[in-house]
């Protein structure tokens, strides 16, 4: 039996890659989530006041909190994709 040390190391860095940027995607959708929340009830910890509607700067979080949960969802059904035989 011959092992492939090449082939296991590009597929461990791989995973690891993957297994990162899912994790720093995940907390970012958690940060903006908060921060639209934040902006919306105008009780923002980092000094931001919105108004009582919370406006555009909410919008635009609670979007890229959307855009960062669904990449995620989209890396995850990739993996089950890869994984799940036809």
């Amino acid at each position: 039996m011959d092992i492939k040390w090449h082939n296991l190391g590009a597929v461990s860095l791989a995973s690891f890659g993957a297994t990162l940027a899912v994790v720093v995607l995940f907390s970012l959708g958690i940060a903006a989530w908060n921060r639209a929340d934040g902006l919306r009830d105008g009780s923002s910890e980092d000094g931001l006041r919105g108004g009582s509607s919370g406006g555009v700067p909410a919008r635009v979080a609670a979007g890229a909190a959307v855009l960062c949960f669904a990449a995620c969802l989209a890396v995850a059904a990739y993996g089950i994709d890869l994984i799940v035989p036809d």
